[in-house]
This record gives structure tokens, sequence and C-alpha cells, in this order.
């Protein structure tokens, strides 16, 4: 397995900081794309990759591998940008997302980049496939995990909650879903379009067992992840509360930066905020 764990939260924390800047360079670059939830979700997928994902760069069939499921395939740019990180591809081939003829669609496509498990798009979907997953894993004895990563705005679509049910019902102890509770969706916040609150009662009242974390906090992060490999009963979800656009003033908690990218010249002020906060982590400031 080439993937090696990195334990030191210093290290985390500066790569995460690298994914975003990776981000903003990527958005910019390609003039179209969504900003505030890959922003918000960098920390989530810095843990994953990093530390607690079983997964090989190198060896992408590895029978052993978890397995990851982005349900809410608008934030692609952050599962690009950590995967060119975690040693997947070149991370000059980041520059080519939306492009025409390139693997980095503007939902993930299974047959066009290696390591992907699924194509997502179509919000409500995710859960459903990792359900599939994780009950085909159980019949086949399996250890593997899997981890399927969603949007709260997606709890909108009745197929979610299907999914949540039987879920619920079959025990998956070997299903967790990490929600990006950033309260943001295309069209203003969550809680004005359609109520989710309150939202981890839902969740417990379907079987589940939830846990509620900062979202940008990798340590709590890590420990959440974790504690749910080791529920042996039933399915966990993560909610995880995220600033939409984190680390970029501008953005944060503006639900106008859900589908839209940066500017070239707005790319230049995130990316000086970023290194600002890079210089942070290194002194020791922010852990």
């Amino acid at each position: 397995m080439s993937f090696k764990k990195i334990t030191n939260l210093k290290q985390l924390n500066l790569l995460a900081n690298t994914i975003r800047q990776d981000i903003i360079n990527m958005l910019a670059e390609a003039g179209s794309g969504h900003s505030a939830g890959p922003l918000g979700m960098a920390d989530v997928f810095t843990a994953l990759y990093f530390n607690v994902l079983k997964h090989d760069s190198k060896n992408l069939d590895w029978q052993e591998r978890d397995r990851l499921v982005l349900s809410n395939g608008h934030i692609c740019p952050v599962l690009y940008a950590t995967m060119a990180n975690a040693g997947y591809f070149s991370k000059s081939e980041l520059k080519t997302l939306r492009k025409l003829g390139t693997r980095l669609q503007g939902h993930p496509h299974r047959n066009s980049l290696p390591g992907l498990e699924t194509t997502s798009g179509p919000l409500g979907s995710g859960l459903s496939q990792a359900c599939g997953m994780a009950l085909g894993l159980r019949i086949d004895n399996k250890k593997n995990h899997v981890f399927c990563l969603m949007s709260d705005g997606e709890h909108d679509e009745g197929n979610t909650w299907e999914a949540i049910l039987f879920a619920g019902k079959n025990k998956l102890n070997n299903l967790t879903t990490v929600i990006d509770r950033n309260n943001i969706q295309i069209d203003g916040h969550t809680e004005d379009i359609m109520p989710l609150e309150p939202f981890k009662k839902k969740y417990e009242s379907f079987n589940w067992n939830v846990i509620e974390i900062d979202g940008h906090n990798i340590h709590h992060i890590i420990d959440a992840l974790e504690e749910a490999k080791s529920v042996y009963e039933k399915p966990t979800a993560i909610i995880a509360h995220t600033i939409p656009g984190k680390g970029i003033s501008f953005m944060e908690n503006d639900p106008e930066w859900h589908g839209k990218p940066p500017t070239k010249e707005q790319a230049k002020v995130a990316i000086t905020e970023l290194a600002h906060w890079r210089k942070q982590i290194q002194k020791g400031d922010y852990l």
C-alpha cells in the first residue's frame, strides 16, 4: 500500500491549505465551477485521504481499499485537488478542470478518471450507491468501509431519505456518511428553502449513530471517523459543521459562491489570504 498515514496536525493543516490554494487556481483557470463547498470540505478530505481512508494511489484495484462515494459531485474540485496531492495523478493536470477532453469533468465521471468509485452529478443518488456497496461488502464478508460524502441541501431529495431508511433497517455498520452542514444551497440558506432541523434527531430516529463536529478541526474529524468505524450496531452519520468558502473572506457564508468561480483578480486576493493563513499554521497559531 503506497498510502502513508500522516498524524502530525500541523502537516495535515498545511496540506489542507495547499488543497485550498489548488482549488482556487483550478477554478480561476477553468472560469467555471463551484467555490464554496470545495473550500469548506478541504479539511474533511485531508483527514480522509491522508489519515483515515485505506487506499493506494498506485494500485487502484486493491481489494482491501475503502470506498469513497462523493454524492454532491459539484464539489469535485476538492476531490481532484486531494487526489492529486495524494499521488493519483500529476498536479499539473488540475489546470485542465472542466476543459474539453479533460479527465477532470465538472462532476466526477468514473470512466474518465481512474480512482473514482462512482459517477456523480444528480444530487441524492450517492447514499443509495454507498448503501449498495456496503451491503455487498458485508455479504462477501469483506472488512472494507464505505464513506459517503454528502451535502445538507441534497437532503431535500426524497431518495436520500429512502437510503437513510435502508441503511438503518439493515444496520450497515460499515457505512459512514459525512454531511457538509454548511447551511447553504444554490437558492440560498437551507433553513429558508427546506428546513432540516432537528437534523441530528431525524437521523437518530432512522436508527443511525450521529456525531456532530467542527468540520474544520482535523483532530476532531479524524476522531469522529475512527469512532464511526468502531460502531458495530448501526451506520454512522457525521454532521460536519463547515463554513462555505472557508479561508476566503469575501466568500465565507455567502450563498452566491455556491456555484461561482473567482475571477483571476479575485483568485490573487484569495491566494494572498491563504498564504497568510499558511504562515499562521507554520508558526503554530492555527491547529
